[in-house]
């Protein structure tokens, strides 16, 4: 169950951050990568510079962590991807 709720997040974080950061829509699959990946990022990034939130049992809370991780991909992929 664990697993289908984290890949639902994954997808509702891609999505969002693909709308965010223009350019990035790559289909669902794609999407729920990004998610997962933001989430992940988001997990060790934010705590290290002290924005910590506080997403246990929050639904919500894990879809904006997530989203904002995956935005930072995003960004971070455009970057990459010019150079």
């Amino acid at each position: 169950m664990e697993l289908v709720v984290a890949l639902i997040i994954g997808a509702i974080a891609g999505w969002l951050a693909g709308l965010v950061v223009k350019g990035h829509g790559q289909g669902l699959v794609v999407n729920i990568v990004v998610g997962i990946l933001g989430a992940v990022i988001a997990s060790f990034l934010f705590p290290a510079i002290g924005l910590g939130i506080g997403t246990e049992g929050s639904l919500i809370g894990s879809i904006v962590y997530a989203t904002l991780g995956a935005v930072v991909l995003l960004v971070i992929l455009r970057l990459v991807s010019r150079a």
